[in-house]
């Protein structure tokens, strides 16, 4: 009996692409219960598209559009995408914020694999993605927008603002992981994200820009993702190219920041 037991072959572990799932989506999960238990940390997520849309509609519609109501129309995807794009900022000051506090050194003592506190966190902002997506679209429709396509097309526009949130995500936890202070992380992500938003075209169109700066502006991410929402949720031609930029720039975010992020948490902590 005894000899079978010792000849008998040890259980195999479990893979390591599962270990490394199944600890992100545990991880995932703190992240969304530590969002459900502060619900004051989704403001900028909730009720700043709103206060944009309408400073912006209301003071600024009739002289850049003529009128308010088409101004509302060309502007709600680009508030969409500049919220989602300042709010990716907040996940690397919250990753800022619990390495000083040391809750990354008790990650690093349980056998998980290293990348899963980062891979988590980033899942777990998919909810203040799809915040946005629901406040953005409440407001705008409050305020008289109106979907141009269908209600597929209008969900698809969504989904994709929502992974290339994602996909932005790792920029900000690689800026978390390499400054000092959370307050510095707020400031350097502010100072990127605003040349994206502001020199782009979710405020006017890119024929009124001076033309040397035109050339970025067409290249910016941010205009890619603003023209292919209006095309999804508008039915304006010729939006489709956008999407397949979009999705460029998703997977290109990802290749570049996740890999700089990784190695400089295995850095720190």
């Amino acid at each position: 009996m005894s000899t079978i037991a010792l000849h008998r072959p040890a259980a195999k572990p479990a893979a390591k692409p599962f270990k490394l799932i199944r600890h992100s989506l545990e991880l995932t999960k703190r992240s969304l219960i530590k969002t459900w238990r502060t619900p004051e940390a989704l403001i900028d997520v909730t009720v700043q598209p709103g206060l944009f849309m309408i400073i912006f509609v209301y003071i600024f519609g009739g002289a850049v559009s003529g009128s308010t109501h088409s101004y509302l129309q060309f502007l709600m995807p680009g508030i969409l995408a500049q919220t989602i794009a300042m709010g990716a900022i907040s996940i690397g000051v919250n990753l800022n914020t619990d390495i000083e506090k040391g809750i990354f050194d008790r990650f690093r003592s349980l056998p998980i694999p290293r990348a899963a506190p980062l891979i988590g966190a980033v899942f777990g902002d998919v909810v203040r993605y799809v915040l946005v997506s629901i406040s953005t679209f409440a407001f705008a429709y409050a305020m008289g927008f109106r979907i141009g396509s269908d209600p597929l097309h209008a969900v698809a526009g969504c989904l994709l603002a929502v992974l290339f949130g994602l996909c932005l995500s790792w920029a900000p936890v690689f800026l978390g992981m390499i400054v000092r202070t959370s307050g510095a992380v707020q400031g350097i992500g502010f100072l990127a994200v605003l040349p994206l938003t502001f020199a782009s075209n979710v405020f006017v169109g890119v024929g009124t820009l001076p033309g040397w700066m035109q050339g970025f502006v067409r290249n910016n991410p941010l205009s890619h993702l603003v023209e292919a929402m209006r095309g999804l949720f508008l039915g304006t031609p010729g939006y489709l190219p956008h999407v397949w930029w979009t999705l460029g720039w998703c997977a290109a975010l990802v290749a570049v920041f996740m890999p700089l992020a990784l190695a400089a948490y295995r850095r720190k902590v």
